[in-house]
């Protein structure tokens, strides 16, 4: 069992995904906002460029567990 959902936590998600969720919900903002809360389907790799970004930001932040 998922130790966030054990913990508790509403929306059971662990951690890393929580940060991953909140990272693309930022960057899923931005382009709206850059984009007058318009995506075209022309927009969607540059769109998913910006995201995989994000998420590897939020991936190369973190520590590597040590077994």
């Amino acid at each position: 069992m998922d130790d966030a959902y054990v913990a508790g936590d509403p929306d059971g998600l662990t951690p890393l995904q929580a940060e991953i969720r909140d990272a693309v919900a930022r960057e899923l903002h931005a382009q709206f906002a850059l984009r007058a809360d318009r995506l075209e389907l022309a927009d969607l790799p540059e769109v998913a460029y910006q995201i995989t970004l994000r998420v590897d930001g939020v991936l190369s932040g973190r520590r590597p567990r040590v077994s």
